[in-house]
């Protein structure tokens, strides 16, 4: 038995879902951190479970071809890359594998229902948002960046690579102004100071500045306001959300315009969208067009169809869709989303599309007791997927096809398994790498009814 702090020797052979490296000694698997398949490890032992152990990386004996001069100082520490330190093109084929051990393990499908995936353009600086926790260290100077892997330490860091420049001199900005007013900064004995910076941009380059606090007006405010107003012509919507709750939800519940718009237009495949503080927009623009044409491409549709948009937040999906179906029905429980989604369908003067608030699997439902009968379903849930009961009563529905976007190859696995024990087949799966150096990759798969 491997004992904690002592030296071993691995081989890292393959990839977990999160990034880490695998490596067997003896009968243990451990799972190391920041390795790539092939390298040759010292590691120290950090916890040794019954069957498995983790480690840390001590010397890197013998390097993958695949291992690169990670680019960023924090990358080790920071929980955002996992994936800074090695070649796009091993990151690709990882989350690609990862897909199909999720497809083949979970969902008992064919691995070759799964096509290459779709890498990023950009690699670097692709977020159009950006959340940045604010703290105190122990010796009470402002700390501002990213937090660490598996914890809410705040790893230091105003420039990230994955985040436009302009982000990170506002970051930078705004730390030097907390430097000089540390008092202003959020800790249990002060709850109305500031907790997080968010910035939000579109892809003409238009800033939207938000800063999370426990009080709507804090010191000096006006001043840091005036001085990023005056410095940054591309900042086009200053707000203030409160957040008091000793809670790790980052945002609360009430959303105060300082200056300028209270929210931002983005320029989608074609169309305008409004993006306001609190809304769900993908944070990699150009991938999200090559996405929703996949989506589209998967829906088929002719122009005849009734098409059902699931989940649809403030529909961009389904209004991308919406030239080519004769009617749109979008599907949201968040109220200021569906209302998002109407102000967005008139921005674009789509008419053929209708909104309502509700339960994804209870609306569904009621719209089936109704007698709609959609040709195509589009879903794209949270992370935990569908429910069962939601699967059950789109069967019942009897869509010819359902396009499934997901961020969870494992609960899409999942979900496509229920499907194809009901008359469904799964014809294939898309990945697309959405957040390049980081261990996350989004799915499109085309579900098809089995006509008997």
């Amino acid at each position: 038995m491997y004992r904690k702090n002592e030296i071993i020797e691995l081989d890292i052979t393959s990839l977990t879902s999160d990034g880490d490296g695998v490596g067997r000694a003896g009968e243990l698997v451990f799972f190391v951190p920041n390795t790539a398949v092939g390298d040759t490890i010292r590691a120290k032992v950090l916890k040794v479970k019954k069957n498995v152990g983790f480690g840390r990386v001590e010397e890197v004996m013998k390097p993958s071809a695949d291992r690169i001069e990670p680019e960023c100082p924090v990358s080790f520490s920071c929980g955002g890359c996992v994936y800074r330190h090695i070649s796009y093109d091993a990151e690709c084929s990882a989350k690609r594998r990862k897909v199909i051990d999720a497809v083949t393990r979970i969902g008992k499908l064919p691995a070759e229902l799964v096509r290459e995936i779709i890498p990023s353009e950009n690699i670097d600086g692709y977020r159009n948002k950006a959340m940045i926790p604010v703290g105190l260290d122990r010796d009470g100077k402002v700390v501002m960046g990213y937090y660490a892997r598996h914890s809410h330490h705040i790893m230091h860091c105003l420039r990230c690579r994955l985040s436009p420049d302009i982000f990170n001199d506002i970051i930078a900005d705004v730390y030097a102004f907390l430097s000089r007013c540390p008092a202003l900064v959020y800790t249990p004995q002060n709850r109305g100071g500031i907790r997080h910076l968010y910035l939000r941009s579109t892809a003409a380059g238009e800033v939207m500045f938000c800063v999370i606090a426990g009080k709507r007006r804090f010191e000096g405010d006006k001043a840091l306001y005036d001085s990023l107003k005056e410095k940054y012509p591309q900042i086009k919507s200053m707000v203030v959300n409160v957040n008091s709750l000793d809670t790790n939800v980052i945002l609360g519940d009430q959303t105060f315009s300082v200056w300028g718009a209270d929210s931002l237009t983005d320029t989608l495949c074609g169309l305008r969208f409004e993006i306001a503080p609190e809304a769900f927009y993908q944070i990699n623009h150009d991938q999200t067009q090559r996405l929703y044409a996949k989506a589209k491409e998967y829906a088929a549709l002719t122009g005849a169809e009734t098409l059902l948009d699931l989940y649809c937040g403030a529909g961009t999906i389904g209004l991308t869709m919406a030239d080519s179906c004769k009617e749109l029905i979008g599907v949201e429980i968040i109220p200021e989303a569906i209302e998002n989604a109407r102000r967005n369908a008139a921005e674009n003067s789509i008419t053929n599309a209708r909104f309502f608030c509700g339960d994804a699997t209870a609306a569904a439902e009621k719209l089936r007791g109704e007698g709609v009968r959609p040709d195509v379903i589009v879903v794209d849930p949270p992370r935990k997927g569908l429910t069962p009961e939601l699967i059950d009563t789109i069967v019942q529905m009897s869509p010819d096809r359902v396009v499934y976007v997901s961020c969870d190859p494992a609960t899409m696995a999942r979900d496509l398994k229920l499907f194809t024990e009901q008359n469904y087949s799964v014809k294939e799966i898309t990945p697309f790498d959405m957040f390049p150096r980081t261990c996350h990759v989004e799915s499109v798969a085309i579900i098809s009814r089995i006509f008997l």
